[in-house]
């Protein structure tokens, strides 16, 4: 579920088609009629903890079918799951539990033992947090964190359910279709390579969180669960193209969360022979907001594309006037899909604004529009910086590094600077058994970017990039490593 009426679809699916394979996971699978006894089972043991009606629970969101049986006890409990990354340290859990009044932490272990701890402290640590409405949502996810603290999104049930109506339409999806779930399930895919799927009783794939670097894993599990839809961020397809297999049973292969780089379009075209492949934009607030069909013979990253249908989105220009037509500025999105707000309530006048009668999200991303309405993302509006004086877009530098032939992956940071005030700092993973240094990457950089603009420090290295509990790149953590370092030096 995020919502009752899928809690009830995977009821149903468990009596009426029990052999059907719901899960598969870590060379074991889990049918339907599995899936609905595990989470009966809990349901009952949940009944006799005698959790406040309609109250919220902290369901660290483990990728196994044991929790995933979890969840769907809470949600047809009539409880709401908090439902955080299981990587995040338990002092952080403990307060966005508290924040979102968790009565408990509940885990499960593979042989299905329910472990409930109690929740100390929760009121006092949530003022300034409104209390979760079991009537509007059953699930509460939280952001990355990659820009400070997490914040609790309130997922709407008859959001995710316009959604996966949405999805199911518009991929053709039937109980037919396997879909690899390479995401975190704390993260807001799941909810349609997870939820979405299993409401319709087709079987999810999960990928095990400690091999999905391992190419030759998710070639065997492509292939050998025969899946039809594939969704992850480009380095999942950087991975899926390695060594030249071909997976011909995938229908459709989705990008989303990182700019795909053009050299990936020929090989994915190669690797899958018979699919259609979709760049997907959006966020946890809004879910997914635009969809763009690529062209694997484009040579340049796709564009975010146009807005799905329902979805309105609106540019303004540095002064906050609408554009209209073409041109470029800050983008807000409305989405039949969306949250009304954040759990704490004083985020909000920030982060959502009501034009015109209709709550848009200001999503933060600086795009430019085309007359015939073809939205491309340019940047972050909290990626511009001054180095030297000079207004610098951190996404330019970011591009630009990343462009070097022997780099995998790059991130570029802002640092503070006595002398200067901001200095920039480039975090790069390199192709292994490339001789890429610091001074040929800053090199290459000048050649296309002004002095300003150029990292002050470079750190090579082949270890894959941090990233957040939700896969993206941990900026903080990599600007506060730099920084430590600078302080030791």
């Amino acid at each position: 579920m995020p919502s009752t009426h899928l809690a009830d679809s995977i009821a149903v699916l468990s009596r009426e088609h029990p052999g059907r394979v719901a899960l598969s996971s870590h060379r074991r699978t889990v049918t339907y009629e599995e899936l609905g006894a595990r989470s009966r089972g809990l349901r009952a043991r949940l009944g006799r903890l005698e959790l406040p009606a309609g109250g919220t629970v902290c369901v660290p969101a483990h990728k196994t079918p044991e929790t995933i049986a979890l969840l769907l006890a809470v949600f047809q409990e009539g409880l709401i799951a908090l439902a955080p990354s299981p990587d995040l340290g338990i002092a952080a859990r403990t307060r966005l539990a508290q924040q979102a009044r968790a009565s408990h932490t509940l885990t499960v272990s593979a042989d299905g033992a329910l472990t409930a701890e109690a929740v100390e402290g929760s009121e006092a640590e949530a003022e300034g947090f409104d209390r979760a409405d079991a009537t509007r949502t059953r699930l509460l996810l939280t952001t990355s964190g990659s820009t400070g603290t997490p914040k609790i999104v309130p997922i709407p049930a008859a959001g995710f359910d316009a959604f996966a109506d949405w999805a199911t339409a518009e991929f053709a999806l039937t109980r037919d279709d396997v879909a690899l779930s390479y995401a975190p399930l704390n993260f807001d895919l799941a909810l349609l390579d997870v939820w979405t799927f299993l409401g319709l009783g087709a079987h999810v794939v999960l990928v095990d969180k400690d091999r999905a670097t391992e190419a030759a894993y998710l070639h065997d599990l492509v292939a050998g669960h025969g899946a039809t839809f594939v969704q992850g961020v480009p380095m999942l397809h950087r991975l899926l193209v390695e060594d030249g297999p071909v997976f011909p049973t995938v229908r459709h292969l989705v990008t989303t969360g990182d700019a795909l780089a053009p050299e990936l379009l020929r090989p994915m075209a190669t690797a899958f022979p018979n699919a259609r492949f979709h760049n997907v934009f959006g966020c946890t607030e809004t879910n997914d907001s635009f969809l763009h069909p690529i062209d694997p013979e484009a040579a340049a990253a796709p564009p975010i594309g146009r807005p799905l249908a329902g979805v309105t989105a609106l540019v303004l220009d540095a002064d906050g006037q609408l554009v209209t037509g073409a041109g470029t500025g800050e983008l807000l999105v409305s989405t039949p899909f969306q949250a009304a707000g954040y759990l704490r309530s004083a985020l909000n006048e920030q982060a959502f604004t009501v034009r015109d009668g209709r709550l848009y999200y200001r999503t933060g991303d600086i795009v430019s529009r085309t007359d015939e309405g073809l939205f491309t993302l340019q940047g972050r509006a909290d990626w511009q910086v001054k180095v030297r004086g000079v207004r610098t877009n951190l996404q330019e530098v970011e591009t630009v590094v990343a462009s070097h032939p022997d780099v995998a992956e790059a991130v570029v940071v802002a640092l503070p600077d006595e002398r200067t005030g901001v200095r920039l700092h480039a975090h790069v993973t390199r192709h292994p058994a490339t001789a890429l240094t610091g001074l040929r990457l800053r090199t290459h950089v000048g050649r296309h970017l002004p002095r300003h603009a150029i990292p002050s420090s470079v750190h090579v290295t082949e270890a894959p990039i941090p990233r957040t509990s939700t896969g993206k790149p941990d900026r903080n953590l990599i600007r506060n490593n730099r920084m430590k370092e600078n302080e030791t030096a």
